[in-house]
């Protein structure tokens, strides 16, 4: 059953579209006509007008006086204010403005999808099963000879029903995933696609790559992405997989990670601020009915602090 715990998804949509007027309000180029548009999409309801004076607050408190950013891009402890958020083009790096449509655009070329805070289990064409994780969206790509799905977004697990003449492939990013009767979990992430199997044996590859990959067997996982399939390393499929009993379950991952699942959990934008801090570890059982408990350990336990703005948590 899925069970929706946050703020609808129109009110979102609505929050990126003023966003994005912002950035383009702000770009440098914008002329009457951007203004004329901006003033035209906010008198279209009350709820335009209410996400369009929440951008413009965002805006004008990133863009605070004080604060700077050292050459690695790590914002200075102790004196870091909102601009320095700007300064430090983290702005951008949060994904606002144009890129804020993206999700939206890839759930319309889904088959199937689930929001924040939901998760789904559906039977596919075939009768193998997908459970979709929070924020998570795939496309069928069936045919006489192959059975294809793509994950465009999130996490999800397959159950594959065998048929040894017709391969089961999951496409995500730059690669694939190939199995014929097996369980294993594929998770796209920042930088790269991690691929977990619980039951069987599968092969893992990239596109242009070998065609016959990368053997990968039950308690094993592998990742791949620009570099290629690195080799496949020993690890508990129960922890990589306790996202379906409601759990998030860390044994010393990085904070680069951490934050890539959390982010699927919650509307709010997450940004770790100065690559030294990604490879921090967290270690942690935690419950995603609270994701925003994460946020407090990692404070807690990390030499980091968090700064909560209205549409962003900024980890410095």
């Amino acid at each position: 059953m899925s069970v929706s715990r946050h703020q609808p998804f129109a009110d979102i949509a609505l929050s990126d579209q003023a966003i994005d007027w912002m950035v383009r309000l702000n770009s440098g180029t914008a002329g009457e006509n951007e203004r004329s548009g901006f003033l035209a999409w906010r008198a279209l309801s009350p709820e335009h007008e209410a996400a369009a004076r929440e951008a413009e607050a965002l805006w004008e408190g990133l863009g605070a006086a004080g604060g700077r950013v050292r050459a690695d891009g790590k914002a200075t402890r102790g004196r870091l204010t909102r601009r320095t958020l700007i300064a430090g083009g983290v702005f951008a790096a949060i994904g606002l403005g144009a890129a804020a449509s993206d999700p939206l655009r890839r759930r319309i070329l889904a088959d199937y999808s689930t929001g924040v805070g939901e998760a789904r289990e559906v039977v596919l064409p075939d009768g193998s099963r997908a459970w979709l994780n929070s924020s998570t969206s795939l496309a069928l790509d069936y045919s006489g000879l192959r059975r294809g799905v793509r994950l465009l977004e999130g996490q999800a697990l397959f159950t594959v029903v065998p048929e040894p003449a017709r391969p089961f492939v999951v496409a995500a990013a730059n690669g694939w995933t190939r199995a014929v009767g097996t369980a294993f979990d594929v998770d796209m992430r920042a930088e790269s696609v991690a691929v977990t199997v619980v039951e069987g044996t599968v092969a893992v590859g990239i596109d242009g790559g070998s065609p016959e990959g990368v053997m990968v067997r039950a308690d094993q996982a592998v990742r791949y992405g620009l570099q290629g399939v690195a080799a496949p390393q020993s690890v508990d499929a129960g922890m990589a997989t306790a996202w379906r009993r409601g759990k998030l379950i860390f044994n010393r991952r990085p904070l680069e990670d951490v934050v890539s699942e959390l982010q699927r959990h919650t509307h709010t934008r997450i940004v770790i601020a100065g690559s030294s801090l990604k490879a921090l570890e967290v270690t942690g059982v935690f419950d995603l009915n609270d994701p925003q408990s994460v946020l407090e350990t990692i404070e807690q336990t990390l030499p980091v602090r968090v700064l909560r703005l209205p549409l962003v948590n900024v980890i410095l």
